[in-house]
């Protein structure tokens, strides 16, 4: 949890004290070099409290009076002691956060650890979303924060600012942390639903195909993701409903997602329609592959290769 040493320089730098030190992956433990404290609009009004109650006394040589205002004063100084302890010791680490679609909310996972004896109140975490927490001795609690997306890649977490007001709110104790914990980003899928690519060669190169040799096995109901030359449109004209035509060894189906057969005006909207594709192939049960022009993910079905695709469309 040690830091590099900063020189004159940096200790000064303005941004330090809004934007944090440079980003790191290590824990970080809250102490002098941290935190950093400036009365409230409160504490500016207590302070001219005091000048009052001080000029009072001097003006009418009232004893109360300079008694009072000076054991307000006693209080002003001795808040600025405890608004420091109200965060230094604490420990925060960030955590891991699952990956989400360009649009979404990102949830940034963060670990805040009271390793001290004594609890900690109203603790303020702020990154785009806000939260309040208390924290008992020796406790560890995880605070899920959100910051919006827009584009895929990787998404670094703005600066997440602890801070709190306590006891008496006449100062506000604050440390900007910066971490090096990207989240990532997956494109935004598409919102038409467009069928499957399909071949028109019969191979595996591309699209939704069957092995040479399958014969016509029967019907079944139509699913979400069905080719459509795999439609029998002729129970379809008769008002019978929808069905798809099944075929013999129809289980070694394979369906190639290729970027070059996605529809799109650049490689946003491409990759974008190969994301619904992925989507709905993942939701239909279906054996796919993902082929781009610096990749091929051979098909396969599961969690870990739906995690695989996206995120080759995400970093492509």
């Amino acid at each position: 949890m040690s830091s590099a040493p900063l020189s004159l320089a940096d200790r000064f730098r303005l941004s330090r004290f809004f934007r944090g030190e440079a980003p790191t992956s290590a824990p970080i433990s809250l102490g002098h070099r941290r935190i950093f404290i400036l009365p409230t609009q409160r504490g500016l009004a207590f302070v001219l409290l005091i000048v009052l109650l001080l000029l009072v006394g001097f003006v009418y040589s009232n004893n109360l009076a300079y008694l009072l205002g000076f054991l307000l004063a006693s209080i002003f100084f001795v808040a600025i002691l405890h608004s420091f302890k109200s965060l230094a010791g604490l420990t925060v680490r960030a955590g891991r956060q699952p990956a989400v679609f360009a649009g979404q909310a990102g949830a940034f996972n963060f670990q805040i650890g009271n390793p001290g004896r004594h609890s900690r109140y109203a603790v303020h975490l702020a990154l785009q979303s806000e939260l309040a927490i208390g924290l008992a001795p020796a406790e560890i609690r995880t605070a899920t924060l959100y910051q919006a997306t827009a584009r895929r890649g990787w998404l670094q977490p703005q600066t997440l600012t602890v801070s709190s007001l306590y006891p008496l709110g006449l100062f506000r104790a604050w440390a900007p942390l910066r971490f090096d914990n990207p989240l990532l980003v997956y494109p935004k899928p598409a919102k038409r639903q467009l069928p499957f690519p399909e071949s028109g060669d019969g191979q595996v190169a591309q699209g939704l195909s069957r092995r040479q040799g399958d014969e016509f096995y029967g019907l079944r109901p139509y699913q979400r993701g069905d080719a459509i030359r795999q439609i029998h449109w002729k129970t379809f004209a008769k008002g019978q409903g929808v069905f798809s035509k099944q075929y013999a060894g129809a289980g070694s189906s394979e369906l190639w997602l290729d970027y070059q057969q996605a529809p799109g005006h650049n490689s946003e909207e491409r990759l974008s329609q190969l994301c619904r594709w992925i989507v709905d192939a993942e939701k239909a049960g279906l054996r796919y592959g993902l082929v781009l022009p610096n990749l091929r993910v051979p098909p396969d079905t599961g969690a870990a290769h739906y995690r695989q695709c996206l995120q080759a469309l995400a970093l492509f």
